[in-house]
């Protein structure tokens, strides 16, 4: 399947039935996948939110890979969007730093997400985070209109990288910049592993080498890249001893081949 809108139908569909199961249900179905895991009951992608102010537990999936808000560098009476924004999770951490005077907007292409946002919002009486339905690649917002765009593992999924980030160029404001938690390759795995990882964390399907996502970046006009987090994804034993011997699975533990959570940063001139 490479037509881009059969993608984009692929991610929606599922994301609209992750949308319906608790966040104990996404971290045992492997990002949200939902068949083809192994019994291993934890996310591989996901990190602590807990502990960050503004954080809702009914907001909160399991379905990042990163804490982008964390680094985000919001500032009080800010814009800030968020691409791919899920049941509301980093919109509403974003606004306890943005505060009262700030303006929080969701991005999302599904709409039992939107849905599950909103009630989020209305139960908290949030009056200045608002959730679009709309694509990340072709946004309901007007040029120009955010100080900071944040996005948790979602620009990994959308088929066209140079649109979405265009669109993110274009809706921040001149001196403006993001944080973004995404999912990317180093060097190159086992063919068969990496279908058998692309299974057991569906995320990562969508992945490309990290030189040519910074690549992407840059070429969307963005300047001052950096990377403010990077780590690389364990895949557990279970998975690389299917494919590799014990020494290959040493090797490949010690090496800088694999699947990265990397958080960039990113100014608009």
């Amino acid at each position: 399947m490479n037509n881009e809108q059969e993608l984009k139908e692929m991610v929606k569909e599922k994301y609209g039935a992750i949308a319906q199961q608790s966040k104990e249900q996404n971290r045992s179905s492997c990002c949200g996948s939902g068949s083809g895991c192994s019994n291993v009951e934890f996310s591989i992608m996901a990190q602590d939110y807990t502990k960050l102010p503004g954080y809702v537990p009914d907001a909160d999936l399991a379905l990042g890979c990163g804490l982008p808000t964390e680094f985000a560098q919001i500032k009080s009476g800010d814009t800030v969007v968020d691409l791919g924004s899920g049941a509301g999770n980093d919109c509403f951490i974003a606004r306890s730093i943005a505060g009262d005077a700030g303006h929080v907007i969701g991005i999302d292409m599904t709409e039992a997400m939107i849905a599950k946002a909103k009630v989020n919002a209305e139960k908290l009486g949030f009056k200045n985070v608002e959730f679009r339905l709309g694509d990340i690649d072709n946004m309901p917002v007007e040029a120009n209109t955010a100080d900071v765009v944040v996005s948790n593992c979602v620009m990994n999924l959308v088929p066209n990288k140079l649109k979405a980030f265009a669109e993110a160029f274009r809706i921040i404001k001149s001196g403006g910049h993001f944080s973004i938690s995404d999912i990317v390759l180093q060097g190159e795995l086992p063919e068969d592993l990496r279908k058998e990882a692309a299974l057991y964390a569906g995320c990562i399907s969508g992945a490309v080498q990290k030189e040519e996502y910074l690549r992407i970046i840059r070429a969307a006009g963005f300047t001052n890249l950096t990377i403010q987090k990077d780590r690389k994804i364990d895949i557990p034993d279970e998975i690389l001893s299917q494919f590799l011997s014990i020494d290959q699975m040493q090797n490949y533990k010690k090496s800088y081949v694999g699947i990265f959570s990397i958080t960039i940063y990113a100014e608009k001139p």
